[in-house]
């Protein structure tokens, strides 16, 4: 019986030696979530009578640098960007100095979210070294927020500055010398902090600032102010709006884009027909009759002219006490003909005009050539509206629902300034059911003054519909496409129907929009009233989390 059972012995130590072979599962543990820790600096944090050129930064896990460029903000700025290194993963980070310190005077190199540990990458937020090359740190601290004068959201990376009023000081600061004190938003703050202040009269500046040079550049960057001085210590909270300035009017040397057109770029604002320059053409002595257009999604000017022989022509162009003066070689080239194209088809909504652009500016109409039937036949009145600046013409009629359209426009009904005229047209266009679109009525609600224009836009920030109101609370918008949307109120100071931006030298401040702080769901078939009290601050609506699933 022993010996029948001895037999089973080596089969067990077979099964014995697989079971302690089975593979399992290997756990490697908690993942870290801990930023590193300053172990030591030299000198120390905070220290005073800084006299040296290099600081070292020594923490208890390797670390790595991200993004240093744009997270490292130093106050006050230096003019030679210090040397910080190695880039590489180490516990020891060193700062060399190449400037020349000022006295007694507190720095602070702010270092963001740059220093990471190198495992997880968990940043060590904030980190800030500070020392003084007086006897003392300065402690004084000044906070805000930043908005954009215009836009819902401000942009991230905003550097705020403080400019000392000292017997130096003028507003032409900005523009050319680094500020006293600075301090940035970096990338998801709306606020700001200027620390480690001096006591005394600054003038605090917002900036957007592209070329990262602390300069303003207002072909590029977005300023914000406070008109006046400030004073330092203060618990005041100051709003600083962002807005980006109108250029003063400059205009380019003319190039000949063909036989009978010149294109002239531009700096400036041309919306309104006020704010367009005077432009004179000659040849030789002889002023050329002209008709002066905008190109299409470009700061250029087209200036059409009629065919001549001439070697060259002469320029004159003036807008208020800008006056300049060109003189271009002309050559054969070819001419622009007349092409008529319609900025609809199809679908026509109830708010929208239809519209023909042409290639060539129109100089003459005759309606009794234009035809509107429906599907019937029957004829439709119309009137119709040129915009020769932008080369638009526009028909304006009674639309009803679920209707169809038809333009029927006859040789000769539009010509042209070089006597061009069009073959025979035809348009098609629809329209839907009243049904199919949404009507909101927004209640304005402690307006400060009228007039105000009530703005609509889109998801990606597209003006939708606009009205103007100078004493009405309460604003319609009919017959709208079904769409969330956006809703926000402009001042009209100026009463000049637009909205208007600000401009630092001047000390003018951009004109205030309110937003309102939910979308709006306007859908098919929906009636929708929405109070806007517009002494209400504009606060982001929280956005919804996706449900997992």
């Amino acid at each position: 019986m022993l010996k029948n059972n001895l037999k089973y012995i080596p089969l067990l130590l077979l099964i014995a030696i697989v079971s302690c072979a089975k593979r399992g599962t290997i756990t490697g543990g908690l993942k870290d979530s801990i930023a590193p820790i300053l172990k030591v600096s030299f000198p120390e944090n905070y220290s005073t009578n800084f006299k040296g050129n290099e600081i070292k930064l020594v923490f208890d896990e390797n670390i790595k640098l991200k993004n240093l460029n744009k997270q490292l903000v130093i106050s006050p700025p230096m003019k030679y960007e210090p040397i910080i290194s190695p880039t590489s993963a180490t516990k020891t980070l060193s700062i060399k100095i190449k400037d020349t310190l000022l006295p007694n005077t507190t720095y602070s190199f702010n270092f963001g979210q740059s220093i990471a540990d190198n495992n997880e990458g968990n940043p060590f937020n904030q980190f800030k070294y500070v020392f003084s090359t007086g006897d003392y740190i300065d402690s004084l601290a000044l906070g805000g927020k930043i908005k954009d004068a215009y836009n819902k959201e401000a942009e991230p990376f905003v550097s705020v500055m403080l400019y000392e009023a000292n017997d130096y000081f003028n507003d032409s600061i900005v523009y050319k010398e680094n500020p006293r004190y600075i301090t940035n938003t970096l990338d998801s703050l709306k606020t700001f902090k200027l620390e480690n202040l001096k006591a005394g009269k600054y003038l605090l500046v917002a900036m957007k600032d592209k070329n990262s040079n602390n300069k303003f550049n207002p072909k590029e960057d977005k300023i914000a102010f406070i008109k006046g001085f400030i004073t330092v210590p203060n618990d005041t909270i100051y709003e600083l709006s962002l807005f980006k300035e109108t250029s003063t009017f400059k205009a380019d040397k003319p190039v000949q884009a063909s036989g009978n057109r010149l294109l002239m770029g531009y700096e400036g604002n041309m919306k309104l027909a006020n704010s367009r320059p005077k432009v004179t053409l000659k040849n030789d002595t002889e002023t050329v009759s002209t008709i002066i257009t905008q190109f299409p999604k470009k700061d250029s000017l087209q200036i059409w002219y009629k065919p001549m022989k001439a070697d060259s022509l002469a320029l004159k162009v003036m807008k208020n006490k800008y006056v300049d003066d060109f003189v271009f070689k002309i050559k054969e080239q070819r001419k622009d003909t007349l092409n008529i194209s319609a900025l609809y088809g199809g679908t026509l909504n109830f708010r929208d005009r239809f519209t023909l652009e042409t290639t060539t500016p129109l100089v003459r109409f005759d309606n009794s050539k234009i035809k509107l039937t429906i599907k019937d036949s029957a004829t439709v009145s119309f009137t119709t509206e040129y915009d020769e600046f932008n080369q638009k013409l526009f028909f304006d009629f009674k639309k009803n629902p679920s209707e169809k359209y038809t333009f029927t426009i006859l040789p000769g009904a539009l010509t042209d300034f070089f006597e061009q005229s069009n073959d025979t047209l035809i348009y098609k266009v629809n329209t839907k059911s009243t049904a199919e679109y949404g009507n909101l009525r927004v209640m304005l609600q402690n307006v400060k003054n009228f007039p105000v224009i009530v703005e609509l836009t889109n998801a990606k920030g597209d003006l939708i519909a606009s009205e103007y109101s100078e004493s009405n609370t309460a604003v319609d918008f009919s017959l709208l496409e079904p769409a969330l949307f956006s809703l926000s109120l402009i001042y009209d100071e100026n009463k000049n129907k637009v909205y208007d931006s600000g401009n630092y030298l001047e000390k003018r401040y951009a004109e205030e929009v309110v937003y309102y702080s939910k979308e709006i769901d306007v859908r098919a078939n929906w009636d929708v009233e929405q109070v806007f009290d517009v002494s209400i601050p504009y606060i982001p609506e929280q956005k919804k989390k996706a449900a997992k699933k």
